[in-house]
């Protein structure tokens, strides 16, 4: 248990009354003279996204007053950071509401501590037993996985690191692991991977998962595990290189998903490839104009060395196409172009079938944890053609990036049912339960959609 929750039932607890900013002024009328003078002398006015401490004769804190938008409980993410030492209960609200609300609240107290002590709060708040607390204790430890693997710089996570990280989640839940290093990625046909990670002193590999019981349907996820990203010989600049650490975010979100899935019992194979790499310049590094030749056969001309993410995932996702699984999902921050689309804070999501992009982004925004769709427009598909080889890795119009990028990739799953999310991985500034820093965004409505999908007998 987090230490900012309780389930001690017998504790004296103080209540938060959720509002809406349109309901306020029919609240504060049902309320009695003392909490209404109150009010009136600190000229609070039920503002959205704002609270106000409500104390008792004795200058004690009785209640707290919340006004948030009810399909938004983002804000309950700044109550572990800001309230003082008690414990505190929510009155008044559904279940599910209740749950949300918890969930946010440890969002919000997520601190990442390896190079830094944090800060030392104080205020727990109190999970009955009415609501599914191991989901929320289950979600959050996903989370916080992807948040702290994204925040660990190269020099701690490379691709080495990923691997060890990999094994040992498999170890906690029975899993069985497994990777494919350096030269065995060339015996073994993973030749693109080879070619992205073969410059740095860190062997690329290959890092397998397995998970589940062989009766059930098999789903798998692939993550881009590109520890850092330098550009290679299309270099990126100093400002451009300075987050990529995060660029194995892909690789982030598919373990933090898959220790949900597992910590969750959900009813399926689970399978979990990461190409593991570091994109850097040395005299082997592959080079802009080379000719790569991929694990499915297709042969990929080097437009740019910088388009290395859709390169490693190539081989990963025909290897997945291989396993002939009921579904693909793969996570990568693939694009700039996606941020450009929909923003940093929105995943951008691709599907071959669009009632699963469909059924999920509807579900995304019930959720509280949106994404959008974009579409797989076919007639991009030429903008990456090849004079010399089958296709080429970086389009040859600056327009359309992620849909380009998602059509590369969509030459590899073999017509399977197949989701895309090209992610941010990272929240550039801190809000309401979102900390600037490594982020999950998506991660909850991926996980309530398979688990509304592949529902416990």
């Amino acid at each position: 248990m987090f230490p900012y929750f309780s389930t001690d039932g017998d504790a004296k607890k103080i209540s938060i009354d959720l509002i809406s900013p349109e309901g306020f002024n029919i609240w504060l009328s049902k309320q009695d003279e003392q909490t209404q003078a109150w009010i009136d002398d600190n000229g609070y006015q039920g503002l959205k996204n704002s609270y106000i401490l409500i104390p008792n004769n004795i200058g004690k804190i009785k209640s707290i007053v919340v006004s948030m938008d009810s399909s938004d409980l983002s804000y309950m993410g700044t109550m572990a950071t800001s309230l003082p030492k008690g414990t505190y209960e929510l009155v008044g609200i559904t279940q599910t509401m209740y749950q949300q609300a918890a969930l946010n609240w440890g969002l919000g107290a997520y601190q990442f501590t390896k190079y830094k002590k944090g800060a030392d709060y104080q205020a727990q708040l109190f999970l009955p037993a009415a609501i599914n607390i191991g989901q929320v204790q289950h979600l959050l430890e996903g989370i916080y996985l992807v948040r702290d693997l994204v925040n660990i710089p190269c020099e701690d996570m490379s691709p080495e690191h990923l691997a060890h990280e990999s094994k040992t989640l498999a170890k906690q839940f029975g899993a069985k692991f497994s990777e494919i290093v350096g030269a065995q990625l060339l015996s073994k046909n993973f030749p693109a991977i080879h070619a992205v990670g073969r410059a740095s002193h860190i062997e690329p590999r290959l890092i397998e998962m397995n998970w589940g019981n062989d009766k059930h349907p098999h789903i798998i996820l692939v993550g881009k595990g590109v520890c850092f990203d330098t550009g290679g010989y299309d270099l990126k600049s100093a400002s451009g290189m300075r987050l990529m650490k995060k660029d194995m975010g892909g690789a982030a979100y598919v373990l933090g998903l898959a220790k949900v899935i597992m910590a969750e019992q959900l009813p399926i194979k689970l399978t979990v490839l990461i190409s593991a790499v570091e994109n850097v310049v040395a005299g082997n590094a592959y080079k802009p104009g080379d000719v790569v030749t991929t694990r499915q056969g297709l042969t990929v001309e080097i437009g740019n060395t910088d388009a290395e993410g859709r390169v490693v995932l190539s081989d990963a996702l025909t290897y997945a196409s291989e396993k002939e699984p009921a579904l693909v999902i793969d996570f990568a921050t693939l694009t700039g172009a996606a941020k450009v689309a929909v923003g940093s804070d929105l995943p951008a999501m691709f599907s071959n079938q669009d009632e699963l992009a469909q059924s999920l982004q509807a579900m995304s925004f019930d959720v509280g944890d949106p994404m959008w769709q974009l579409p797989l427009y076919k007639p991009y598909r030429e903008l990456l053609n090849s004079t010399i080889a089958d296709m080429s890795n970086n389009a040859s119009s600056p327009y359309g990036g992620a849909i380009t990028a998602a059509l590369f990739l969509q030459e590899f799953v073999n017509g399977l049912p197949w989701l895309h999310f090209d992610v941010m991985a990272y929240n550039l500034s801190s809000r309401p339960a979102h900390p600037e820093g490594g982020e999950a965004m998506g991660l909850r409505t991926v996980f309530e959609w398979l688990k509304r999908r592949y529902p416990r007998g």
